[in-house]
């Protein structure tokens, strides 16, 4: 399949973080996206009156990580006045189909394809983690995987990435990994567009230091890994079973010396360069440019 695409996005309000549409040429469905504080013009749209599945997303303000519900409706506009309740959303994504050609069947089916992709992906906490899903004829089944398709490419340019893969392991470079080392334990990781991702395998000190009593990001997100099976205990260390992305090096480093750490420090290339000389020699290179 062609992934090329020509993309139509409409400012509603001709803001780009405010309520907008986006469209693909040669498809039929259609997303719908905005701002929590402006729901009620998103839901007075007539798109909200149609079939579709939708995306609440935000920050457990408990974990610190991001997290998404994901759900579908027969009516959006209903369904979404029962989420009002739920304070970590922020902002709302829904997909419709231009033609009416949604059904029941289709919209379950593809809320057990996004929730089980979700899942996979580890990116996002899940709110919702069940979904009965909908078993569909052939044809109808490969209709709806060529529209969750163009949803993958849709949603990255709304600003929602929990279906984005968080790292291929066949496109890393050597040149590119960097390494995180305590206590003779050892992480590998390398920079993304998001941030940092540690790579499967790493390791992480058990103990955690008494400061994260008062600094408890660290701690949190190490019980959150821990119950999500994203890391396991191994003897005298902890052991990460599955690649997981961090907003920062620092968060990672954090996690890794089980209490607060300065990531451009702590992560250092093959070579024994850190990210902040690094950085650093940067600046220099430019600051030649430019005198």
């Amino acid at each position: 399949m062609k992934d090329t695409a020509t993309v139509k996005i409409f400012l509603a309000q001709g803001s780009p973080t405010s309520v907008r549409t986006a469209e693909l040429s040669n498809w039929t469905g259609k997303a719908v996206a905005g701002p929590r504080s402006q729901i009620e013009e998103i839901l007075k749209r007539e798109e909200a009156n149609n079939p579709g599945v939708y995306f609440l997303t935000g920050v457990n303000p408990e974990t610190g990580r991001d997290k998404v519900y994901i759900g579908e409706a027969e009516v959006i506009r209903k369904r979404i006045k029962g989420h009002m309740e739920k304070d970590f959303w922020k902002t709302i994504v829904f997909f419709v189909s231009k033609d009416e050609n949604l059904t029941k069947a289709h919209i379950k089916y593809l809320e057990g394809k996004l929730i089980e992709t979700a899942k996979s992906v580890g990116r996002f906490e899940l709110e919702n983690a069940q979904s009965s899903g909908s078993h569909l004829p052939e044809s109808d089944a490969a209709d709806m995987d060529i529209f969750l398709f163009r949803m993958e490419q849709l949603l990255p340019i709304l600003g929602q990435e929990f279906l984005k893969p968080v790292v291929k392991q066949e496109v890393i470079k050597k040149s590119d990994l960097l390494f995180c080392e305590i206590k003779n334990l050892k992480a590998t990781g390398r920079q993304t567009d998001n941030g940092l991702v540690i790579l499967k395998d790493s390791e992480a000190v058990l103990e955690e230091r008494p400061s994260t009593q008062k600094y408890l990001y660290a701690a949190n997100l190490r019980k959150t890994l821990l119950n999500e099976n994203i890391v396991e205990k191994r003897d005298d260390r902890l052991v990460f079973i599955s690649d997981y992305e961090f907003s920062s090096p620092s968060a990672a480093a954090a996690v890794i010396h089980g209490g607060q750490a300065n990531g451009l420090t702590s992560w250092k290339d093959s070579k024994g360069i850190s990210l902040k000389q690094k950085e650093e020699k940067d600046i220099q290179q430019l600051n030649a440019l430019d005198s």
